[in-house]
């Protein structure tokens, strides 16, 4: 009987080889138990389902000579796979990211001021995206709006009208939809607890997305979906342990160990806008002073700059261009706002002792001398030394970090498509 989607031990032995090859393809088939602990013929099986479910191709033109087959393996000589004479062609098997038929996941990152739609391969590569402002729609409207935008960019994508040079678009298979967006965020059930800044309060925005799109729907919050993004495609320090720090006009964590990020009861994990920061004096709503979220966000730091008359609205991203281009009172508050996004990271750093903790701050995506501002505030550099660093995707981080939503349990248990 063939195994169930869901069947435990068939989905981690699929994640298994899938992982595998995500890490190293393209490997060939022979080479993937060394890499993922499990026996030839087990690898047989779990590489015939994967191609089948489209999440594997073979790539017959990197095809080697013949050679000698792996004890057990069935497609060695004398196995149920064998083509006769010392072995068939090694063909190396890769994650199917090809122009006809490779998979896609689409992508929704949910900020205050705009939501960013994306369209991402397999590999976490990024083939489309476009910003949507927020201006001019009610909060309670919005989820419906960003539905209804997000299903015009999906079907210009498909159609072959968005200005991007992906080919096959309307061939390729669209998996479902990642959602990401800031404060408690359940994923079990897709519903946005709590979201101060957009007014969203108990929102079932899985359930809205999906009844509007006609897609499968995962929703987190988006430290968690940063974190898991870096867990799966970027640096492999971040599979041992990892701690992410998110600043934007919403601030807030995620803690990952041994490659599962950390949600904790009611999936409230990683809130840390209250996480008091030495030497700041920043008056907080909450009634204290000091709290990150007050001292460092987009939102904080925007009005500041509008108060320095360094940008007439306030728009952290105006005032980025303006360091840029050598406005020295700019880069001056973005490093006021690096040292005391070290400072909050050093405690954050005390508590976890990641392997390495990750900073989505835009300033230092886009310039390492920020970067290295928040190292220096950080402190105790022979113990942390480089490992605080930007995101992988660099300024792609959001768009990848939704897409990431659906992939990461797609990941976990491929054997819901195969």
């Amino acid at each position: 009987m063939p195994p169930t989607p869901g069947d435990g031990r068939a989905a981690a032995n699929a994640s298994a080889v899938l992982l595998a090859v995500l890490a190293h393809g393209p490997v060939a088939r022979s080479g993937i138990p060394a890499l993922c602990g499990l026996s030839p013929a087990a690898v047989s099986r779990q590489t015939t389902a994967l191609l089948r479910a489209g999440l594997l191709r073979e790539l017959h033109e990197y095809a080697e000579p013949p050679g000698p087959a792996a004890p057990g393996d069935p497609s060695g000589p004398g196995g149920p796979g064998s083509l006769g004479g010392p072995g068939r062609p090694r063909i190396p098997l890769d994650l199917h990211t090809g122009p006809v038929g490779g998979p896609l996941v689409a992508g929704l990152h949910i900020g205050v001021p705009a939501s960013t739609f994306s369209v991402v391969d397999l590999r976490g590569r990024v083939l489309a995206r476009r910003a949507f402002p927020h201006a001019g729609h009610a909060p309670a409207e919005l989820p419906a709006t960003i539905a209804t935008e997000l299903d015009g960019f999906l079907r210009k994508f498909r159609s072959g009208s968005t200005g991007t040079r992906v080919t096959g678009g309307a061939t390729r298979p669209l998996l479902g939809l990642g959602a990401a967006l800031g404060g408690w965020v359940r994923p079990a059930d897709g519903t946005v607890v709590r979201h101060d800044a957009l007014g969203w309060h108990d929102l079932p925005l899985g359930a809205v997305l999906s009844e509007r799109l006609g897609l499968p729907v995962s929703v987190d919050n988006h430290a968690r979906a940063v974190a898991q993004a870096e867990i799966l495609f970027g640096r492999p320090e971040a599979r041992s342990s990892l701690l992410h720090l998110f600043i934007g006009n919403v601030v807030d964590a995620a803690f990952g160990i041994g490659g599962t990020v950390h949600q904790g009861p009611g999936a409230a994990a990683g809130d840390v806008a209250h996480l008091p920061v030495p030497g700041s004096l920043a008056p907080c709503a909450c009634g204290r002073t000091g709290c990150l979220q007050a001292s460092v966000s987009d939102t904080v730091v925007g009005a500041e700059a509008v108060r320095r008359g360094i940008v007439p609205e306030p728009s952290v991203n105006l005032l980025v261009d303006a360091a840029a281009t050598g406005d020295p009172r700019a880069d001056r508050l973005l490093r006021e706002r690096a040292r005391t996004v070290g400072r909050a990271a050093a405690l954050l750093l005390d508590v976890f002792n990641p392997a390495v903790m990750v900073v989505s701050e835009l300033s230092s995506i886009l310039d390492e001398g920020y970067l290295d501002e928040i190292r220096h505030a950080a402190g105790d550099p022979e113990r942390y030394g480089r490992r605080i660093v930007a995101p992988h995707a660099g300024p792609a981080v959001l768009p990848v970090a939704g897409a990431t939503v659906l992939l990461c349990p797609l990941f976990r248990d491929p054997s819901r498509l195969t």
